[in-house]
């Protein structure tokens, strides 16, 4: 993985930045001159960001690279360079000789414990009725259901397991003993797995009130019947960034008004605009979840995400949104049941 891989110019477009972040491996672009000055940074949240404040991909990635970057120098002790990337809470740092010029790029310790395994927790919600997949789930629950060659569930806990997750809660109703039958304790798909069984449906979020124990670090909850390459390292990395309670993944949604709508200052028609589309964020059904936040979750009684975050902001504590740019399907109708069967195998391989 060569650090040259992430030297991109300026005027890049951020959609081909976005395409050397996910090839280069690296989890960082450099942007430089013609004369390799380094000129800023971009990464993942730099990206993510700039989608929030509605910067196409079409913009030249100087529109959203950071130009108050760290960097140590190459007569720099290799303790020296750790003591920068710990202080500032970084994984990359740009080597930059005297005059400028980027001459490395360092990596710090974490980027090479691809084996060990990370301290957050996933919560798995599959306990829904899946009503809208009937008569498919007449039998099998939702999360049970093949996609591809084999259940959705099961490729969703091989994803995090593949990005060094290795504890899950697995939150049941519908069915619940196919799904503990399927997966048992989780050894033999490289993790330990545990159950929040309800008695009575909680929604997305009342389930966490089942948990046995109090996580020490932000956790990932996710829709049981979302199918998604979201890299999850990268969205706890921007729930620490923001320093956030409580971080959702959003999607864009287009939706094109099939009239010409009619705007009126009083009774007189001040434009008429054919056909708009309008264009909205919307929930993807994937959240981080800091431990404070458990405490505004009841006991025994339904509560969904939406209405976490709701109490969240009427607290005014800090939520944030993570834009999910890659692929991301919801498996909630039978049309889109057939669309990721169709959509598998060149996804997930």
């Amino acid at each position: 993985m060569s650090w040259h891989k992430t030297l991109i110019g300026p005027d890049t477009p951020i959609g081909s930045a976005i395409a050397v972040l996910d090839e280069a491996g690296l989890q960082i672009c450099l942007v430089v001159d013609d004369e390799r000055h380094l000129l800023g940074t971009v990464t993942d949240g730099d990206v993510r960001r700039g989608i929030l404040r509605g910067i196409g991909l079409e913009a030249p990635v100087q529109a959203i690279m950071n130009t108050h970057f760290r960097f140590g120098r190459p007569s720099d002790s290799p303790a020296h360079l750790l003591d920068i990337l710990s202080s500032a809470v970084i994984h990359q740092l740009p080597i930059v000789a005297p005059d400028g010029r980027v001459v490395d790029l360092v990596l710090d310790t974490e980027l090479h414990r691809r084996h060990e395994a990370r301290p957050n927790w996933v919560v798995l919600m599959a306990g829904g009725l899946g009503n809208r997949l009937r008569p498919l789930t007449d039998d099998t629950p939702k999360p049970l259901l093949k996609v591809g060659r084999k259940p959705l569930l099961e490729t969703i806990v091989d994803n995090f397991v593949a990005m060094d997750f290795r504890r899950f809660y697995i939150s049941v109703n519908y069915r619940a003993d196919q799904v503990k039958d399927h997966f048992g304790d989780g050894s033999a798909f490289g993790c330990e797995i545990r159950y929040l069984e309800e008695k009575d449906r909680l929604g997305t979020a009342g389930a966490l009130s089942l948990m046995p124990e109090r996580p020490e670090a932000p956790f990932v909850v996710m829709n049981g019947d979302v199918l998604t390459k979201v890299n999850f390292a990268s969205l706890l990395k921007f729930h620490d960034e923001q320093g956030a309670e409580a971080t959702m993944c959003v999607r864009e949604y287009d939706f094109q008004v099939p009239y010409g709508v009619v705007n009126l200052d009083g009774d007189r028609i001040a434009s008429v605009v054919e056909k708009p589309v309008q264009s909205f964020f919307v929930n993807a059904g994937i959240y981080t979840i800091s431990p404070s936040a458990l405490d505004l979750v009841p006991k025994g009684r339904y509560f969904d995400m939406p209405e976490l975050f709701s109490t969240l902001i009427a607290g005014q504590r800090l939520t944030s949104a993570f834009p999910v740019r890659e692929y991301w399907i919801d498996i909630g109708r039978l049309d889109d049941f057939e669309r990721a069967n169709g959509e598998f195998a060149s996804i997930f391989g």
